[in-house]
């Protein structure tokens, strides 16, 4: 597999050398030069579409963002090279100030390589604080969809209240993406993807009761060319790129980007030789990088990503990113539920050491009205069994306690204002308070929890009570459970944050309507969760049970 070097890293259209910016009045007065020239050259050797993957805006800040396509005249290819010739390509970009693009303010030629997928990042910067742009790329006679994208407020203002919603977990086989094209429906602000984006399986291995309604291509992905088939398989869906074109996106991985349930240098099954493993994570986070908006600053370098990464937005929120995958040490006692001494040892690290002490830096040198952490596992307690013994997930926070207290006691020491977590992973909708000591329920709270349920993972998905849910009743910090599809919509303001929990019926066939199941707000200073609407549980439905602890297990584990 090719590595970066520095005739790379130009071509990729990231450098600044790459990028030829236009002035806005000379794009408006004259024919561009750059563009007449990319369109000779690049209509050669293309007789379709080359943007089938759609366009995607990513990681903004106060002056900028970057913009992202990748060219595929035909995107299951299975050498993974989405039908395109062995060649670079020349892309012109722009970026307008009004939808209907017509008033260019930043214009540019970057190339498509193939050592890098076709894949194109563009870092735009210069722009004013706090506005809309919108965005499209051409190749020859080829115009690809258009996007949008915002620069986020100054960095000492505050802004008007923020949209931002989170997602995980999009099984392709498990169902319709339709909860990506009600988000989109949303128009927000900021989309935050908390991880398994793709999944690795073949078909037929991950099977939903009822069967999968639709089928990966190609084999469980371990190379290059596999990984790139599968998020092309994946990009190439239309309910997707308008989630990807309808606003920016903060994307972190969690696992099935690479292996179900890895960790650092190890996967899921340790015991099952797989002596390419280190190969197939290079592999993953190469592909990973090309189909996603990121900045420069995340080109992997052999099995190393720098993921984990800080975004302000404002004075009103600031996002730490978190990797707990890349660096975590081994899960204790396998990955399922256990009573482990190993989860409780303060040697046992879910972040790694250098990781933790960027993230408690930030805490200690932030201003921001809200401090958002996005991750991918579950962070409060969960213990699902009522006796004495402490039952909980080993894949989670559950399992590497002292990560856990470290952190929360580095907000609660910095006088973090209002920390929030945001969680994806565990296929269902969940809120909790967050405490310093969850043994002693009388505590008081610190810090917030939402949680997202899956996009698809494990098909339709059934309603229930939440007051009846046994884990609520085991742990009373746990507030709210729904085994629904959908997604979280918050709004952020200086005073208050509001999430609605999106629920979607059915994602078995396309086209469910989405409404709101629950809403809990966050108010200024004050940690914890607060219920405000709860919508009443539809007792005719076919679509509801009464949870119990190991429905909770089957449903959130692989293979329900």
């Amino acid at each position: 597999m090719p590595h970066l070097d520095r005739r790379s890293f130009l071509v990729t259209g990231l450098a600044a050398g790459a990028i030829a910016t236009i002035p806005a009045s000379a794009a408006l007065a004259a024919p561009d030069p750059a563009a007449e020239t990319a369109q000779s050259l690049a209509s050669r050797g293309l007789r379709s579409d080359p943007f089938t993957l759609g366009v995607a805006c990513g990681d903004p800040d106060h002056s900028g963002f970057v913009i992202w396509t990748r060219l595929a005249t035909t995107p299951l290819a299975e050498d993974g090279m989405g039908g395109m010739p062995a060649r670079p390509f020349p892309v012109l970009w722009q970026v307008y100030s009004d939808e209907r693009c017509r008033r260019v303010v930043r214009s540019g030629v970057a190339t498509a390589a193939p050592e890098w997928g076709h894949s194109i990042h563009v870092e735009v910067d210069g722009l004013p604080s706090g506005r809309e742009y919108w965005y499209r790329f051409r190749v020859g006679p080829y115009l690809s969809p258009v996007g949008r994208a915002l620069t986020a407020p100054h960095l000492m203002s505050y802004g008007g209240a923020l949209s931002m919603a989170f997602v995980s977990c999009a099984q392709y086989e498990h169902g319709y993406f339709t909860s990506y094209r009600r988000l989109a429906e949303e128009h927000p602000d900021l989309i935050l993807h908390l991880g398994d984006y793709q999944y690795e399986y073949t078909k037929d291995t991950y099977t939903i009761p009822g069967g999968n309604v639709r089928d990966h291509e190609g084999p469980e992905t371990e190379t290059l060319a596999n990984y790139r088939q599968r998020h092309a398989q994946y990009k190439a869906d239309p309910d997707l790129q308008a989630a990807h074109a309808a606003a920016p996106w903060l994307v972190v991985f969690d696992d099935h980007e690479v292996d179900n349930n890895w960790a650092d240098e190890v996967p899921e099954k340790p015991e099952v030789p797989q002596p390419n493993f280190l190969a197939r994570r290079e592999a993953a986070f190469r592909a990973y990088y090309e189909n996603m908006p990121l900045r420069r600053t995340s080109i992997p370098r052999g099995i190393d990503m720098q993921l984990y990464r800080r975004v302000r937005w404002g004075r009103m929120a600031t996002f730490h990113m978190l990797d707990t995958r890349q660096y975590r040490d081994d899960q204790g006692c396998g990955d399922g539920y256990s009573d482990c001494p190993a989860a409780v040892d303060p040697a046992r690290s879910i972040t790694g050491a250098e990781q933790e002490a960027w993230l408690l830096d930030g805490f200690r040198k932030s201003r921001a009205q809200w401090d958002v952490i996005g991750q991918q596992v579950f962070f409060a307690q969960r213990d699902n069994n009522a006796g004495p013994a402490k039952v909980t997930s080993m894949d989670a926070w559950d399992g590497y306690v002292a990560s856990r207290q470290r952190i929360t006691e580095g907000w609660v020491d910095a006088k973090v204002r209002n920390p929030v977590v945001l969680t994806g992973d565990v296929h269902a909708h969940w809120a909790s308070d967050l405490k310093l000591d969850y043994d002693d329920p009388t505590g008081p709270s610190v810090g917030s929890e939402l949680v997202a349920t899956s996009i698809s993972t494990g098909g339709d998905g059934v309603d229930s009570d939440p007051a009846t849910h046994p884990y609520l009743a085991i742990n009373p910090h746990l507030r709210f459970y729904n085994n629904q599809r959908g997604y979280v919509l918050t709004k952020i303001e200086r005073d208050l944050m509001t999430a609605d929990f999106k629920v979607l019926p059915q994602v078995r066939v396309p086209g469910s309507e989405a409404y709101t199941r629950a809403t809990f707000v966050i108010e200024d200073r004050v940690p914890g969760v607060q219920q405000t609407y709860l919508r009443p549980l539809d007792g005719t439905s076919l679509r509801t049970r009464q949870m119990t602890v190991q429905d909770t297990v089957d449903w959130e584990t692989e293979r329900p």
